[in-house]
């Protein structure tokens, strides 16, 4: 019998606690019992799959200055009404609290926006993973008739005729303004959205004290039931594609379904791509509410409980759910030094 896709990519990462994991494959789904007795040969911070985030990263301070301003400017859309931080609000956790965003002429889109923050960790951008870079992702909403409604050639009139946008990108682009520059600036803002000094990272990082006993606890359970196996690296996600309903129909017990849905499987046409999604990182997770890429899960709780069920086949007793919504809640970084 073949192993199911999960399997074989949870196996292939080869970074989790060798005891630990070898305990989960064997009995594929652990009970609750399983769960905490795991938690006993669970390693410490050393060797552990989740790297910290870098608390800097070096960038061309006045490319990300002039990416800063595209990124909040409106007059990137076609009514000039909606900027890439109507969708991506940085005081909101790098999204805009919807189930699913608004573009121009209060038209809703496809799916739920994911955070703008660490994305530049992603390994692929959209859920789909249709965009191979950050500079590639700009493309999709400023050109999509429902989002931005705009054109390179319509964007960029509009900037020649703003001087002080001519003359900053004169400062650092030899050719001025052009498409590619642009997504250059805008992609370089992007990648500056780093959330480091997360409580989990400072525990990462060897303090002892950052987290409480029941966050270590959630943290224990997160790696013991499974989770882990696609929430890892330095985003805690953002690395893979899987298949939103391993062990259970979701698309069916959900209804509905529409053309989003069906995920990689629109930019391959793979059959076996369908209802693959890329991973979403965990970082700043509590802030990013609603979950998956339909919104359709309200809380943590919720989204905790829906991916026990369908990816991992069980049914978590709510103190489980609990102890790993805590240990969730520690993945909030800080942006420019500040809390978020």
């Amino acid at each position: 019998m073949p192993k199911p896709r999960w399997l074989i990519s949870a196996v292939g990462l080869g970074a989790i606690g060798t005891v630990a994991w070898q305990l989960w494959i064997n009995l594929l789904v652990p009970s609750p019992q399983t769960s905490r007795a795991l938690e006993a040969v669970i390693p410490g911070p050393t060797g552990e799959p989740i790297t910290p985030l870098p608390e800097s990263i070096p960038l061309d301070a006045r490319k990300v200055a002039l990416g800063k301003r595209l990124f909040h400017d409106k007059s990137l859309s076609r009514d000039n009404s909606v900027a890439c931080a109507s969708c991506h609000a940085l005081d909101k956790g790098g999204v805009d609290g919807r189930q699913r965003s608004i573009g121009i002429g209060e038209q809703t889109v496809a799916v739920n926006a994911p955070t703008v923050f660490n994305s530049g960790f992603n390994f692929k951008q959209f859920w789909d993973g249709r965009a191979e870079s950050l500079e590639d992702q700009i493309d999709g909403p400023l050109n999509h008739p429902k989002e931005m409604g705009s054109s390179w050639p319509e964007v960029i009139g509009k900037l020649k005729n703003d001087a002080a946008y001519v003359s900053a990108f004169a400062n650092i682009y030899p050719d001025g303004i052009q498409e590619k520059n642009i997504k250059n600036a805008i992609a370089t803002f992007e990648r500056a959205l780093v959330t480091p000094n997360s409580r989990f990272d400072r525990y990462l990082r060897g303090d002892r004290i950052a987290m409480t006993a029941d966050e270590l606890k959630g943290y224990r359970l997160f790696k013991s039931y499974g989770c882990i196996a696609c929430h890892q690296g330095v985003n805690i996600g953002g690395n893979m594609f899987e298949r939103l309903g391993v062990m259970g129909d979701y698309f069916k017990d959900r209804g509905d379904i529409v053309q989003a849905d069906l995920g990689r499987f629109n930019v391959t046409k793979n059959e076996e791509d369908k209802h693959m999604f890329k991973v979403p990182g965990l970082r700043n997770v509590a802030l990013t509410a609603p979950y998956f890429h339909d919104g359709s899960a309200a809380t943590l709780e919720q989204a905790v409980t829906i991916m026990g069920k369908y990816q991992l086949g069980v049914a978590m007793p709510s103190s489980d759910v609990a102890l790993i919504v805590a240990f969730l809640k520690t993945l909030t970084g800080e942006y420019a030094g500040k809390p978020q």
